[in-house]
């Protein structure tokens, strides 16, 4: 009895907290990196002190909207990668999820990279604190799927790190610039990073008995 009790109460918690984390998207999605706990707060029919009792604070919200939007594209870019096409439109296909995503909700994408630029209520938020674990976990999971595919050697996890992370990199920082500038159409700006991947993506052997790629 005790124990369907407090797993009544999990439940009951987790959906709460799943609908102030979609109240706080509402919110992004309007005012972007000048979102704020007052305004989420308000958003959810709820008070500041009990937001800060499911979050504790900015950069707590922060870390559950990161994760639940990092999931997302997570998914998106691995169906990219195992999409049954040759190897170059997979890559094509993968750098576009990610630029699609942001393209699709900038707003969202600059409250998590660039909170900094926030409301004054909101100053001090360590934008370096809580975007650069983001780009690190995709990173890591880039690599996690490089090593499966491809046979880099003897030397191949440490390398399959190097490509994920600069990968990541790369397509952060071209995004960031694109998104903000605007200076090529999208499908330009993902030929333009495949071709400067592409030289040891294709010379690069499957791994075997690995998914391929």
């Amino acid at each position: 009895m005790e124990t369907t009790q407090r797993t009544d109460q999990q439940r009951s918690a987790d959906r709460r907290r799943r609908e102030l984390l979609e109240a706080a998207d509402r919110v992004v999605l309007r005012d972007g990196p000048q979102a704020s706990m007052n305004a989420i707060a308000a958003e959810a029919g709820i008070t500041k002190p009990i937001l800060y009792r499911h979050f504790g604070d900015k950069g707590g919200l922060y870390a559950a909207l990161a994760k639940r939007h990092t999931d997302a594209l997570l998914d998106s870019l691995r169906a990219a990668l195992d999409a049954p096409a040759g190897r170059r439109e997979r890559v094509e296909a993968t750098l576009d999820t990610y630029l699609s995503a942001i393209e699709a909700r900038p707003q969202v994408y600059r409250f998590l990279m660039h909170p900094a630029e926030g409301s004054q209520s909101d100053q001090g938020f360590d934008v370096g604190k809580h975007s650069a674990p983001l780009l690190r976990r995709m990173g890591e999971e880039l690599a996690q799927v490089i090593e499966a595919r491809l046979d880099l050697g003897p030397a191949g996890h440490q390398l399959a790190r190097v490509w994920g992370h600069g990968i990541v990199g790369m397509m952060h920082a071209a995004g960031d610039w694109w998104l903000g500038e605007r200076p090529c159409p999208r499908a330009e700006l993902v030929r333009s990073l495949a071709d400067l991947l592409w030289g040891r993506l294709a010379a690069a052997g499957d791994k075997v008995g690995g998914p391929g790629f």
